[in-house]
């Protein structure tokens, strides 16, 4: 089906403390996106790359924060084979959980991220979005150049 694999983060202190979100990290030195994103896919799920079908690199999220320097978000999506597993207890950084990608707008998220995931569930394809905060609240976001 169209279950998404998110990560409710759980580490008190985090600035992500019980939303859900996407595999991910940051950078080490030298990797690539799609190093980077493998490599905290495994390390955050215990899933390694040889089982991934259709990965696909989908976008890019500029996020613009009054409280943090700039970041920027590679956004990838891959399946995996419908008899895959979750290891138990992969995960030391939250709780792994599946959700319909329909459903995750009704669950703790930023205001940013239902764009993005909107994007990806309507297949579009690849995506420059720009996404401003003041806080914890979305003032501005650029699609493709474009205000939306």
């Amino acid at each position: 089906g169209s279950d998404c694999l998110f990560i409710r983060k759980t580490r008190k202190g985090d600035m992500n403390l019980d939303k859900y979100l996407g595999i991910g990290g940051h950078f080490e030195s030298d990797e690539s996106p799609e190093e980077c994103v493998l490599r905290e896919l495994y390390e955050e799920a215990q899933i390694k790359s040889d089982v991934l079908e259709k990965f696909f690199y989908r976008g890019l999220i500029t996020f613009i924060s009054s409280e943090y320097p700039t970041e920027y978000m590679h956004v990838f999506t891959a399946s995996l084979p419908e008899d895959f597993v979750l290891p138990e207890d992969a995960c030391d950084e939250g709780e792994l959980c599946w959700v319909p990608l329909t459903d995750i707008k009704d669950l703790p998220i930023w205001e940013g991220d239902k764009i993005f995931l909107r994007l990806i569930e309507e297949k579009v394809p690849f995506f420059s979005l720009k996404l401003q905060y003041e806080g914890d609240k979305l003032i501005n976001s650029v699609l493709n150049g474009e205000k939306i």
